[in-house]
């Protein structure tokens, strides 16, 4: 075995090591939190139980908001382990790896010995380790489309169709992840890239009838086979859960036009001290480029691959994009991440060395991690309503966390930042993902386990569906339908207990704005249990009258309290 290929398979192992830890170590540490986590593992167990692998429902009910893919996966994961919260997560955790391994060997064709920086920069970016353990089809969409733009650079380097090929067949599983949106911006990026160096053949030539014909091969079917079975699909799904969510606040998720700026910045965590300059000096450089200043500059622009440019506008027009949206979330940004952690790898391997001011920024940013996820138990121990963002954490600190325990977390957050600062000083710009790591895995490590109890407790239905049965059990009564009456955060409470328990759950509350529409609303007539925050109880009385209702207890760490209410 050569140097060369030992040093691969060495490399190889790191990386899987550390994708395995920050991707699948305790995906079960919590349940499923938010709407979308238990509502669309919910969605796969009814598709999984009923043998039925064309149409997602609900409750019984065709549920039409995305594609077929994560479910897909999530059953195959059910075929494995189970009907278990945690294998629901598996799929993004799974694709996350992927998108590590594709960073991982492009780079090591295009940018040879940045390739395991490039890999453990992608992978340890806060915004690639949050959804590559939930069960969202965000990571689905960023990995698939991330791969076909690499494919894509590869094929217009190498002018090897089997790229090209493999760009179309990527895409078409980003559609079937997470809709049309895989494609327009696959589109918009090259189209961009085309037209910053002027000259249309790069996009003509990217337009290839075979590559159209394995894109619908791939995509097609399963549309076609919904709108068969189900008429409204072409109606529900593309022009209300995609133009509409896009041009209108029909979902409620409106922001500011700013809105992905700070989020892109967390995104980035820890890596945002060398991102912001790589996207400042990339886009420089790219100025100069188009306006060719110089013969000199444009005959240096002719020999450089132009990568940086083509990841500056893969990092950049996601953003803009969703910021013209009217909805936004989070993770519709996710595919900038892996293109702006390129990027930074482009930039560090420019750098003969750290400046003492970034690399100190950077350190007190390790640090920040360190510091954010050792005040999680706290954090989220307050009320929904209590809730703010890190000054209020830093409050937080000063007012509620015992002087001891105080003492020992700025203690080890101080140790940290001098850990990084120390070795990187030492060893060294080669060192830096190295040390950036440490911290990473001692902040995932700690939500994962001295914090993981705390998040379950006041984050996740499935502690409160336990607490629920536990006291129907008490009583020797068999588990009725569930319902929820003006809870805190009861959407995401629905969704989990319907999960949790694999039941209906019915909003009190009429649809009109308190609720979900895929749920039933009204006061169910047949004997249920009634949840709604603490000191609800007279309320919960007069909505349903003369019916019997007998107190069960409650959930205090989410501020519940169970009711049966009888015939």
């Amino acid at each position: 075995m050569s140097p060369r290929t030992r040093l691969l398979i060495l490399q190889i192992a790191f990386v899987l090591a550390v994708c395995a830890f920050l991707f699948f170590f305790g995906l079960g540490a919590f349940g499923l939190v938010g709407a979308d986590e238990p509502r669309y593992a919910q969605i796969a167990r009814e598709m999984f139980e009923r043998h039925d692998w064309i149409v997602p429902t609900l409750n019984g009910q065709p549920w039409l908001e995305k594609p077929v893919l994560l479910y897909w996966k999530e059953i195959t994961g059910y075929m494995f382990f189970g009907v278990l919260d945690w294998a629901a997560r598996v799929p993004a955790a799974a694709h996350a790896t992927a998108l590590v391994l594709a960073v991982f060997f492009f780079t090591r064709r295009f940018r040879p010995g940045s390739e395991l920086d490039a890999a453990m920069i992608t992978a340890s970016s806060a915004a690639i380790i949050g959804f590559g353990r939930g069960a969202s089809t965000d990571m689905l969409l960023a990995a698939y489309l991330s791969t076909a733009l690499l494919a894509w650079w590869v094929w217009h380097q190498t002018a090897k169709r089997l790229w090209l090929a493999g760009f179309y067949v990527l895409l078409a599983l980003g559609t079937l992840a997470k809709g049309p949106v895989a494609p327009a911006l696959a589109v918009l990026i090259v189209a961009a890239y085309a037209a910053l160096r002027r000259d249309a053949k790069v996009f003509l030539r990217s337009i290839w009838l075979p590559g159209f014909a394995l894109f619908f091969a791939v995509a097609l079917p399963w549309f076609v086979a919904v709108q068969a079975k189900v008429p409204q699909f072409f109606r529900v799904f593309f022009l209300e859960h995609n133009l509409e969510r896009f041009g209108t606040n029909l979902y409620q998720h409106a922001q500011p036009f700013w809105y992905y700026i700070p989020v892109f910045l967390v995104s980035t965590l820890p890596w945002t001290v060398f991102t912001i300059p790589a996207l400042a000096q990339t886009f420089r450089d790219g100025v100069r480029q188009v306006r060719g200043d110089s013969q000199a500059e444009q005959s240096q622009a002719e020999d450089h691959d132009r990568l940086a440019l083509f990841l500056l506008l893969w990092t950049l027009i996601p953003i803009v994009f969703f910021s013209i949206s009217r909805s936004k979330l989070p993770g519709y940004i996710l595919p900038s991440v892996p293109a702006s952690a390129l990027l930074t790898t482009v930039y560090l391997h420019r750098m003969q060395s750290i400046s003492r001011l970034k690399l100190m920024l950077h350190s007190l940013l390790c640090g920040i991690v360190v510091l954010a996820a050792m005040l999680t138990p706290w954090y989220f121990a307050l009320r929904p309503e209590s809730r703010c963002g890190f000054f209020c954490m830093l409050r937080i600190l000063a007012q509620n966390v015992p002087d001891k325990t105080t003492a020992w977390i700025a203690g080890t957050v101080g140790i940290v930042m001098i850990l990084v600062l120390i070795i990187v000083r030492k060893q060294g710009l080669r060192s830096l993902h190295f040390a950036t790591l440490i911290p990473v895995i001692m902040a995932l490590a700690f939500v994962l386990r001295p914090a993981a109890r705390v998040l379950d407790q006041t984050l996740s239905a499935r502690a409160v569906n336990a607490a629920v049965d536990a006291q129907l059990r008490q009583r020797s009564i068999t588990p009725p339908s569930l319902a929820i009456f003006q809870a805190p955060k009861q959407r995401d409470l629905a969704y989990g207990l319907n999960f949790y328990g694999n039941r209906p759950v019915t909003y009190y509350e009429s649809d009109e704005g308190n609720g979900p529409r895929d749920l039933p609303h009204g006061v169910p007539s047949e004997t249920h249990v009634v949840i709604t925050k603490v000191g609800n109880g007279d309320a919960v009385r007069a909505v349903v009258g003369p019916r019997p209702v007998t107190a069960l207890g409650g959930f205090p760490a989410q501020h519940l309290e169970f009711f049966l209410v009888q015939k």
